[in-house]
C-alpha cells in the first residue's frame, strides 16, 4: 500500500497550528491582564505624565521643610496669611513637628484667629511636655480670647520648664495685663526682653504693660524697637499709632497707619484710623474720605459706619450722619453712639418723634457702660431739648444731671 503525502503541507500541520494559536492567545492574555493592573494602579503617575508631555501637568508637592521656609520668608515680607497657609501645609504634611505648629499657632494668634492656636498648643504640650513653646503658645491664645486667668497657671508650669523663655514671659505679662497685676505684668514683659532683646513680641508686650501703668513714652520706645525688628508687621504699627495718637502725635500716628498701606494697601483698618485720626483734628472732611474708601473695600464694616456717621454729624450733615448710623446697627454694631447721635441727628431735623423714640432707647445702653456719664448727660440734654422745642413732649420727665455736659455741636444759629 503506497501511501500519497501533500508536501505542500508541512508534517503534523494542523495540529501544530491549534498549539500555537492556543499558546499565542494565553501569552496575549497574560499580557492585557497585567497591562490593565498596571494601568489600575500607576494611573495617577500616568496620567501627570500625560500631562506633563502636553504641559499641563500640575506641580509637585514641595516637602514640608521647603513650605516652611516659603512661610518664613511670607512672614519676613508682612504676609502673615500667605505664611500662616504653608506653614498650615507644612503641619499637614508632619503633624507632629513641634517646630511647625509653634510658628503655625504664632501666626494664627497675630491674624486674630488664636481659637485655632489654642489646641495647638495642647497637642504641643502633649508631644513635648518638656518644651516651653507648647505652654507659650498656649497661654497666649488664652489671653487672646479673654482667658487671661486661665492663662496664668499654664504660663507657670512652662516657667518650671524653661523660666527664661522669652515668648512664655511674655505671654504671661500679657495675662496679668489682664487680670490687672500691673507690676507683675511689668516684671515679666522686661524680663521678657532681657530674655531675648531680638524677640518682637517680647517688646510689645513690654509696650502694653508699660501703657497700662501711664509710661507712654517708654512704651513708643519698645514699639519702635520692635519695628526696626520687624518692619514689615502692621499690626505693630496700629499698636504705635495708637500712642503717638495719645500723646497727640498725629501727624507720626497719620504717618504709621500710611506706612501699613504701603505694607498692605486695601487694609479697611488702617483706613478707618486714618478717618478716625483726621476726625480727631478737626479735617472731618479728609476724614469721610477715607471712610468712604474703607467701605468700598469691606462694604459691612460696622466700625467704619460709625466713625462715617460721627464725621458726619460733626460737619451737620444729620440726613448723612442718619444714614450712616441705620447702617452702623444694621451691620451689627452695639455702639451707642449710632443711636444716641442718631437721636440728636432727628432732633436737629425737628424729627420729634424719631428724637425721643431713639434717645429714650439708648439712655438705659448708655447708662451700663462703665464710665459712660457724658454719653448720659447728652442723651438726657437732648430730651430735655425736645420737651422744650416739640409741643407733642412738653412737660415730659427727663433724667435731672447736675451738671449736664455739654452735647456735640448745634446747627449754625441753633
Amino acid at each position: 500500500m503506497q501511501i500519497r503525502r501533500d508536501y505542500s503541507q508541512p508534517f503534523f500541520g494542523s495540529r501544530r497550528r491549534r498549539r500555537g494559536t492556543g499558546r499565542l492567545l494565553f501569552a496575549y492574555g497574560l499580557f492585557m491582564g497585567g497591562f490593565l493592573v498596571f494601568v489600575s494602579t500607576q494611573f495617577s503617575r500616568l496620567q501627570i505624565t500625560a500631562l506633563d508631555m502636553v504641559g499641563m501637568a500640575p506641580s509637585p508637592t514641595p516637602f514640608a521643610s521647603t513650605l516652611a521656609g516659603q512661610a518664613y520668608d511670607k512672614y519676613l515680607a508682612g504676609d502673615l496669611d500667605e505664611a500662616a497657609e504653608l506653614f498650615s501645609l507644612a503641619s499637614q504634611q508632619q503633624p507632629d513637628n513641634i517646630d511647625y505648629l509653634y510658628e503655625y499657632g504664632r501666626l494664627l494668634i497675630e491674624l486674630d484667629r488664636a481659637d485655632e492656636a489654642l489646641p495647638l498648643g495642647d497637642r504641643m504640650i502633649e508631644l513635648a511636655p518638656d518644651d516651653p513653646r507648647g505652654y507659650a503658645l498656649k497661654t497666649k491664645a488664652l489671653v487672646w480670647v479673654d482667658r487671661s486667668a486661665d492663662a496664668v497657671p499654664v504660663a507657670l508650669a512652662g516657667r518650671d520648664v524653661n523660666p527664661n523663655f522669652a515668648p512664655l514671659n511674655a505671654a504671661l505679662a500679657r495675662a496679668y495685663i489682664d487680670i490687672g497685676r500691673y507690676q507683675f505684668a511689668l516684671d515679666f514683659g522686661a524680663l521678657a526682653v532681657e530674655n531675648d532683646p531680638m524677640d518682637v513680641d517680647a517688646r510689645r508686650s513690654y509696650a502694653v504693660a508699660l501703657i497700662f501703668v501711664g509710661e507712654r513714652e517708654a512704651a513708643i520706645t519698645q514699639l519702635e524697637e520692635a519695628i526696626a525688628l520687624h518692619p514689615n508687621l502692621v499690626n505693630t504699627y496700629f499698636e504705635l499709632a495708637a500712642q503717638y495718637k495719645g500723646l497727640e502725635l498725629y501727624e507720626l500716628a497719620i504717618a504709621a497707619y500710611e506706612r501699613i498701606r504701603t505694607l498692605d494697601p486695601r487694609n479697611p483698618r488702617a483706613l478707618l484710623r486714618l478717618c478716625q485720626t483726621y476726625s480727631e483734628i478737626g479735617q472731618d472732611s479728609q476724614a469721610e474720605a477715607y471712610c468712604e474708601d474703607a467701605l468700598a473695600i469691606d462694604p459691612n464694616y460696622a466700625e467704619v459706619y460709625t466713625a462715617l456717621g460721627m464725621a458726619n454729624y460733626r460737619r451737620r450733615n444729620y440726613e448723612g450722619a442718619i444714614d450712616n448710623f441705620e447702617q452702623c446697627i444694621a451691620n451689627g454694631s452695639e455702639e451707642v453712639a449710632c443711636w444716641y447721635l442718631r437721636g440728636l441727628a432727628h432732633y436737629y431735623l425737628n424729627d420729634c418723634d424719631e428724637a425721643w423714640d431713639i434717645l429714650e432707647e439708648a439712655l438705659p445702653m448708655a447708662e451700663a457702660i462703665p464710665g459712660g456719664e457724658g454719653i448720659v448727660a447728652n442723651i438726657a440734654e437732648g430730651l430735655r431739648l425736645t420737651t422744650v422745642s416739640c409741643p407733642g413732649y412738653a412737660g415730659r420727665g427727663v433724667p435731672t444731671l447736675i451738671p449736664p455736659t455739654p452735647i456735640p455741636p448745634t446747627p449754625i444759629g441753633g
